[in-house]
């Protein structure tokens, strides 16, 4: 009897208190002590783990929106909004003709001329595109390397001579930029990449942030202009022209 008491008086407290207790539970004297039993009694009734989980849900979406928001105005910020139907159609045209697009044309001609990539343009040339990347050699020669946007195959290349005489200065303000750079003309490229077709790469050596700037062209012509830092790889709208 004594022992049904101890048991039932220990599973109330447990009940009440919603936590675990160990209860020893004794018939008399003369008999030794029953097997411990534990009894452990969950207690859900707060919420709480449910209310952070909804609390770090609504956080999340919060960011995700303020990204996209940034994102949108980035976007709007970089077009090129002084373009015309003709433009926006030249454009259209030259996205189409790009299947190599420019990071890859601008590893195609590194292979065939060593050096460091500064620009890559997709110009027509007539009745057709093509690739111009320009190499900066160790040896300080610039070379000229055309690359079939279709294929990806080097068509041709050549040295480009100082017809004016200022190529030494300009090579000198060109290497300057490039210290401590650690993005590529073709990461600078797949950086673009994520917001259009990139027709354009070049590296902005005359301005203080050190930078390569990146013209886009979506699917229906419209161009943006773009900013890769070129020690972070960061992309940005470039506003130089607001």
């Amino acid at each position: 009897m004594k022992r049904n008491i101890v048991i039932a008086t220990v599973t109330a407290a447990v009940l009440i208190g919603g936590g675990t207790a160990t209860a020893i539970a004794v018939a008399g004297d003369d008999e030794a002590p029953t097997k411990k039993s534990d009894v452990r009694v969950s207690n859900d009734d707060t919420g709480r783990d449910d209310d952070a989980d909804a609390n770090d849900t609504d956080d999340n979406d919060a960011d995700d929106k303020a990204e996209d928001k940034a994102d949108a105005a980035e976007d709007r910020a970089a077009k090129d909004t002084g373009e015309d139907a003709e433009d926006k159609a030249e454009n259209a045209t030259d996205a189409k003709a790009a299947k190599v697009d420019a990071a890859d044309a601008i590893k195609a001609a590194l292979k065939n001329t060593a050096g460091t990539a500064v620009s890559a343009d997709l110009d027509d040339e007539g009745t057709k595109h093509v690739w111009d990347v320009d190499i900066l050699t160790n040896g300080g020669a610039w070379h000229s390397v055309q690359v079939d946007p279709a294929t990806g195959k080097v068509l041709g290349s050549h040295v480009d001579r100082d017809d004016d005489g200022d190529d030494a200065a300009e090579t000198a303000q060109i290497r300057d930029a490039l210290k401590g750079s650690s993005v590529t003309a073709a990461e600078a490229a797949e950086a673009g990449a994520a917001k259009g077709t990139v027709t354009s790469v070049d590296l902005d050596e005359e301005s203080a942030d050190k930078a390569w700037e990146v013209d886009t062209t979506a699917a229906n012509g419209t161009g943006s202009d773009w900013r890769v830092d070129a020690g972070s790889g960061k992309i940005t709208a470039d506003r130089s022209n607001d």
